[in-house]
């Protein structure tokens, strides 16, 4: 099965064009998919007019039921998170204020509308909380539907009270690559699994 694809939702704080190293950490996960044969996609969140609130449309030009779309379409969702002050960024947060509305959701047999829908976080930072930011994506992920594999966070932190961030790596280290690449290979038999035998409805 080789029509599978994922999406990236990056949640920098910084707009393009400027170099991210939520985006970064993204290709990088996302070339890991490509070479298992997985279609791939990614939006920076905060290039787009995403209203606050937790409905599929907020109107008034809201830009989320764009990107909604586009999650809907995805077998795999990856969430590209990047840590401020120990916590997930607010732009992460809000994506999943606004996932939260598919609580309400279902398929034509009546379950939630994420089911059958595999998530992964990833998380880069220069100080402490990649632990945390992951625990809390996760959790709120699989409230709403999504499901997590086998080790299907992975993260880069840099030295604590130092500047280093990712993107300023001459290359990943050894032990990010492997849990980036475990991670593909763990959502996509996941995704490939749900997609041949789906949850029951009930």
């Amino acid at each position: 099965m080789t029509d599978l694809t994922v999406l990236a939702l990056v949640c920098t704080l910084t707009p393009s064009p400027e170099p991210s190293s939520s985006e970064l950490m993204a290709r990088h996960i996302l070339d890991e998919f490509a070479e298992l044969g997985v279609g791939t996609s990614s939006i920076r969140v905060v290039d787009h007019n995403i209203k606050r609130g937790v409905l599929t449309d907020m109107g008034n030009g809201d830009e989320w039921p764009a990107i909604r779309a586009s999650v809907l379409a995805a077998d795999v969702v990856l969430l590209s998170i990047p840590i401020w002050l120990g916590h997930p960024s607010s732009v992460a947060q809000q994506v999943l204020e606004r996932l939260d509305a598919e609580l309400s959701e279902t398929d034509e047999q009546g379950r939630p509308i994420m089911y059958g829908k595999v998530a992964t976080v990833a998380v880069v930072g220069n100080e402490d909380g990649a632990h945390k930011s992951i625990a809390d994506a996760m959790q709120a992920l699989n409230d709403v539907g999504f499901t997590i594999p086998a080790q299907g966070g992975t993260y880069w932190v840099g030295e604590a009270m130092h500047t280093v961030d990712f993107k300023d790596l001459d290359q990943v280290p050894d032990a990010v690559a492997s849990a980036n690449a475990g991670l593909a290979r763990n959502a996509v038999h996941l995704a490939r699994t749900l997609r041949i035998s789906q949850y029951p409805a009930e």
